[in-house]
Order: structure tokens, then sequence, then C-alpha cells
């Protein structure tokens, strides 16, 4: 199940900035679409430090309705994981 995306691009600043589209279409409560970004922010905010200087947009859809916020986490987990893999290395570029 894969319910969140997240599109990245480089920035000058030096350090990861987080937006977030949660789309009413996919997610029409707005405490459904609180809850996701309660917990992507959460996320975020663990491993900043360790995220290269990337702006990132992070997206989801209504498949996360059926997902745990442990399984969010991990879903989180594996993209940050997959972000630094990407732009690894104090260079900045892609692999």
């Amino acid at each position: 199940m894969n319910g969140l995306n997240a599109r990245a691009a480089l920035n000058g600043e030096g350090f990861p900035r987080l937006g977030m589209a949660i789309a009413k279409k996919a997610l029409r409560r707005a405490h459904e679409r609180n809850r996701i970004r309660r917990l992507v922010r959460e996320s975020f905010r663990a491993h900043q430090t360790r995220l290269p200087a990337v702006d990132l947009v992070i997206m989801c859809r209504a498949e996360v309705l059926n997902m745990t916020n442990t399984e969010l986490f991990q879903q989180l987990e594996g993209l940050w994981l997959r972000l630094h893999k990407l732009y690894s290395g104090g260079s900045g570029q892609p692999e």
C-alpha cells in the first residue's frame, strides 16, 4: 500500500523544507487531512538534520485512511531513506 507520494527539488538554502498538498478530493474531512499533516511534520522534524537540502512536497491518496499511524511512519521512514540515497553526499547531486 503506497498512500504517500513526494516530489523533491534541490534548494540553495542549505536545509530541507517541507510542503504538503493534501487534496480535499482524496481526504474529504478536515480531521483526516490534519492527521496526515501532523504525522508528516512530526516525522520530518525527527529526520530533517539528516536530510539533504531539498524542497519537498508530500502528497497523499485516499489509501492513507486505511493505514495506521505506525504504517504511515514506516512509509515516511522509507521516503526519507530514499531521499538521502538519491541526494547522497555533500554535493547534493542525484547519483
